[in-house]
């Protein structure tokens, strides 16, 4: 038999090929779709709000929400916003509490994770224990005696309060470094101990340099989560002078009740910092939870 009379015989066993390219571009459709509804979902109230901090208090209420505003380039809600709202100083506030906490979060994470994977003692594993039990006990029913046990301190309506619990209450970041630790092999520990170094040396001069992916992402995740935080600031700093961004943006609702153009220009003042430095970090972020993620 010729080879001619074989090839139409192997061409007809081939399964055809327009409904498998027809799959993969019904396939590749779904998923662009898929990712234009969820962008839409988390763009449009933020466009929405944008537009609606640029309109005058006539505009916000003849016009939609989704009507421009007459005027691009009008500051006075801004203005308003954060002259009336004390914003400048709600901003001091909150990066004092967030210095801070942040910073005392990075060092108890990591000398925590550090004592938990380099010593051997008994109940380790019972210590392992209580901070998972903890991360999984919700924090409003705790808060009846957490708050008595601030009280007791006598840092109630003053910034030591949230930055005590801002510190004390971090669970998942000991467990963030913990899993980049334990990637660090322990060769380095026996080499600086026959170089005559002691157990804080080979912490601060080798674990705690090579926790940098580490310490980018409890910074940010840690860092946006006091950002945002209005529970603790409200309960435990009720003084208008200790107002933090998230209480100053609430305690609009008061004189600005019915102005919601002022409102929209507060949301938009305190969206914008965070936006910058995520913007700024996320390179250090998507390396520090990709990391993370192998080790």
């Amino acid at each position: 038999m010729s080879t001619t009379a074989i090839r139409p015989a192997v061409h007809a066993a081939e399964p055809p090929r327009r409904p498998r390219v027809l799959g993969r571009r019904a396939g590749r459709a779904t998923t662009y779709l898929a990712l234009v509804l969820a962008s839409l979902i988390t763009l449009v109230p933020l466009v929405v709000i944008a537009m609606a901090s640029l309109k005058t208090g006539a505009e916000f209420r003849a016009e939609g929400p989704f009507d421009a505003p007459q005027a691009w380039l009008n500051p006075d809600n801004f203005v308003r916003a954060f002259t009336d709202g004390n914003m400048l100083r709600a901003f001091g506030n909150t990066t004092v509490i967030l210095a801070i906490s942040v910073a005392g979060t990075v060092l108890i994470g990591s000398m925590a994770a550090y004592a938990i994977d380099r010593f051997r003692f008994r109940m380790r594993g019972v210590v392992l224990g209580a901070f998972l039990l903890a991360a999984l006990v919700p924090g409003v029913t705790t808060q009846v005696a957490t708050f008595q046990v601030v009280e007791g301190l006598g840092v109630f309506n003053s910034m030591a309060a949230p930055i005590l619990l801002f510190m004390g209450t971090d669970i998942v970041s000991i467990y963030i470094f913990l899993q980049f630790m334990r990637s660090i092999p322990h060769d380095l520990d026996e080499a600086a101990t026959l170089e005559g170094a002691n157990r804080f040396t080979i912490y601060w001069r080798i674990i705690l340099p090579l926790l940098k992916p580490a310490i980018a992402t409890v910074v940010i995740v840690k860092g946006v989560a006091i950002y945002n935080e209005f529970y603790i600031p409200f309960l435990y700093m009720p003084s208008r002078e200790l107002g933090v961004i998230s209480t100053s943006l609430f305690r609009f609702q008061g004189p600005f009740s019915a102005e919601w153009e002022v409102i929209s220009a507060g949301v938009v003042i305190v969206i914008l910092p965070t936006l910058v430095v995520f913007l700024l970090l996320q390179r250090w972020f998507y390396n520090g939870i990709t990391a993370g993620a192998v080790k």
